[in-house]
């Protein structure tokens, strides 16, 4: 499955210390079912473990994938700053999800050479 970052994720993942190499290990487990929340509209919540904090007390992603190949991280958060994502950012999350989802690969190649997007290696 190819893996994708959003710009404002990337910053907010440089952040937190959330690498590449963590995120690589997240999509291995959503491959496996490892879901922790599904919220609608193709878009999920996981939980990021981080060295020395683990699940519990670490980050949260915002995920959206069909599970066909490709998955974008949207959004992250620190379980210590928020519990969850509101009503309002739920909905924009989802529309947001459903366009990236409907990118063809031609328009994710433009994504990628503008640096809109960024692919998790």
């Amino acid at each position: 499955m190819r893996a994708f970052k959003t710009r404002t994720f990337q910053r907010w993942a440089s952040k937190a210390g959330v690498t590449d190499g963590v995120l690589i290990v997240v999509v291995a487990q959503l491959e496996r079912g490892l879901i922790d929340a599904d919220l609608g509209g193709n878009l999920f919540k996981h939980r990021v473990a981080l060295p020395g904090r683990g699940k519990s007390g670490s980050t949260r992603t915002i995920i959206a994938t069909r599970f066909a190949g490709v998955l974008f991280f949207l959004y992250g958060f620190e379980k210590s700053e928020r519990d969850n994502i509101t009503a309002k950012e739920l909905l924009l999350y989802q529309r947001f999800a459903r366009e990236l989802l409907g990118l063809t690969e031609g328009q994710i190649s433009t994504a990628l050479a503008g640096q809109v997007l960024i692919e998790v290696k």
